[in-house]
């Protein structure tokens, strides 16, 4: 399999990834896949490394097209179909044996989104995990609007997400800096006294405190 960089790309990250069409009709050319070409152009767009997209059957041909992804050590492989409750939808079924662990908020906040827009979006059923400690995997339903819906939600968290799978430290990042200059900046401020707390009735708030 080739891989390709779009025109954003960052050469020096590294990130890889792979896009895998769970659909028996587009699998057998009957079926045009309209879902994976939009997956793969966000990842190039972010600089992304892409490997040639699968278009596998539904079921067990899933299984192993995530399984070659996941031994090739990718960074992160995004299947698309196969999450509803057809008695052909496997994808979740495929999955799941080869997670290590689960990320159940992406795919909640996944479907809390796709509610907005249709109520059948609860019935997708995906996943969303690592596997062997390193390759994220992410589910998402075979719709266009179902994908949009996902990458809107991936936008917001992979890049801290692949970071934490890897192991870097985020000491040197703007934001942990912030954090660690708060401490620094209370410890110079005198902190007022304690105030009595009466027997009955709520404590007043210590100003030192947050909500």
């Amino acid at each position: 399999m080739s891989a390709t960089v779009g025109p954003s790309g960052r050469p020096g990250d590294g990130r890889t990834g792979q896009v895998i069409v769970a659909s028996t009709r587009a699998a057998a050319g009957v079926y045009t896949d309209r879902t994976g070409p939009v997956i793969d152009a966000w990842l190039r767009e972010r600089g992304w490394l892409v490997l040639d997209r699968a278009v596998v059957a539904d079921g067990e041909p899933v299984g192993d097209a995530l399984a070659a992804a996941i031994e090739a050590g990718l960074d992160l492989v995004i299947t698309t179909g196969g999450t509803g409750v057809s008695p052909t939808d496997q994808t979740p079924e495929q999955t799941l044996p080869l997670l290590d662990r689960q990320l159940p908020g992406i795919m909640e906040e996944l479907r809390r989104r796709g509610t907005a827009a249709t109520p059948l979006a609860v019935l997708s059923r995906g996943y969303a995990g690592i596997a062997r400690g390193r390759t994220v995997v992410i589910n998402l339903p075979g719709s266009t609007g179902g994908v949009r819906d996902g990458l809107a939600v991936l936008a917001e968290l992979l890049d801290h997400l692949i970071d934490q799978v890897r192991g870097v430290d985020h000491a040197g990042t703007p934001a942990a800096a912030d954090h660690q200059a708060a401490p620094a900046k209370a410890s110079s401020t005198k902190a007022p006294s304690p105030k009595a707390v009466p027997r009955t009735g709520t404590p007043p708030k210590d100003p030192r405190h947050g909500h």
